[in-house]
């Protein structure tokens, strides 16, 4: 790719702690890592090379004052920080999505005991190329360099660096126990009650899990494959129906059309280096910008290809899931 090309990179990386014990979530790494000359380095210090490795190119082909933004494990995410900031990259935050579904991935161990708490919250990384000059110039000569805040206001409000999702039975009329936002909402609720109406809850972004139907959309005519959304648990706890779109880890399209809105400049390229199943693609083009997608897999690269395109068909039309309040829908 040409450099200073590409206006915004979301993503969506491997986080190398061995997902399903595939090559391509530790071996390919620790490969990847010893051919840049970095041997006999433990599993996160070759996360950590590898994820430098990927962000130089990523620093490369983005224009100066361009975003990246990539998602990340609590465990390895400090490695892929410091990969970014070895690549060039300037970390401007974090983004912290919470959400409430989820099974812990531990061993059961005698006496009650285990390995992990249950997940419930992914980071995301917030880094920029850095700037030509003044963001001001940059912008000028660019047209990146700042993010787009009015774009992506909650409710006329600044956009906070916390998002949370709604569990998949949530309805307009009540949420799940473990959902998310409405823990948050309860939250903001006895406040409101305690210090009067100036207090409001809903002030974040709030967003629908993935569905199945958002999840297959497009892929009607592929073949159905196993997935396994919980690779740990017992065998009956993990069999659910086969899916078009048996990808592991897809991401919610209203989420990552935030993203999107929130990085790239209107009518600006979006890149995603790791396009898996192509949620991002699909949010681009919903939010009208240029995509460039690579996927290894070949299988997930036609499943990318389909999603997109279907979403393709749809976009300006509001045909896809919205982000939902139970108490404004």
């Amino acid at each position: 790719m040409e450099p200073e090309s590409v206006d915004a990179v979301v993503t969506d990386p491997p986080y190398g702690i061995g997902f399903k014990q595939n090559r391509w979530d530790l071996q390919d790494i620790r490969d990847a890592a010893a051919r840049a000359g970095h041997e006999r380095l433990s599993d996160s210090e070759a996360y950590g090379v590898w994820c430098r490795l990927w962000g130089q190119q990523c620093l490369r082909v983005l224009k100066p004052g361009a975003h990246l933004l990539a998602f990340g494990s609590p465990r390895t995410a400090h490695r892929l920080a410091c990969g970014l900031e070895d690549a060039g990259f300037e970390l401007r935050d974090t983004l912290v999505w919470l959400y409430g579904t989820g099974l812990p991935k531990s061993r059961r161990l005698p006496g009650g005991r285990g390995t992990t708490l249950k997940p419930a919250y992914e980071p995301i990384l917030l880094a920029r190329r850095p700037p030509a000059g003044t963001v001001q110039d940059t912008i000028a000569r660019h047209g990146t360099g700042g993010l787009n805040i009015d774009a992506c206001r909650i409710e006329r409000r600044h956009p906070a660096n916390v998002i949370a999702s709604h569990a998949t039975g949530c309805t307009a009329e009540r949420c799940e126990p473990d959902c998310a936002a409405a823990l948050i909402d309860s939250g903001a609720d006895r406040s409101r009650a305690r210090s009067g109406p100036q207090v409001q809850a809903s002030r974040l972004f709030y967003c629908p899990k993935v569905s199945r139907r958002e999840r297959n959309a497009g892929c009607e005519h592929l073949p159905a494959g196993p997935l396994e959304l919980f690779p740990n648990a017992d065998r009956e706890q993990r069999r659910t129906r086969p899916a078009r779109n048996p990808h592991p880890t897809v991401k919610p399209l209203v989420l990552m059309r935030w993203l999107v809105r929130l990085a790239c400049p209107p009518g600006g390229l979006v890149l995603d280096p790791f396009c898996g199943s192509g949620s991002t693609g699909a949010a681009a083009v919903l939010e009208q910008r240029g995509f460039v997608g690579l996927e290894i897999d070949r299988g997930y690269a036609r499943i990318a290809r389909a999603r997109i395109a279907h979403w393709a068909r749809h976009a300006g039309r509001e045909t896809e899931p919205v982000p939902f309040d139970r108490r404004r829908q």
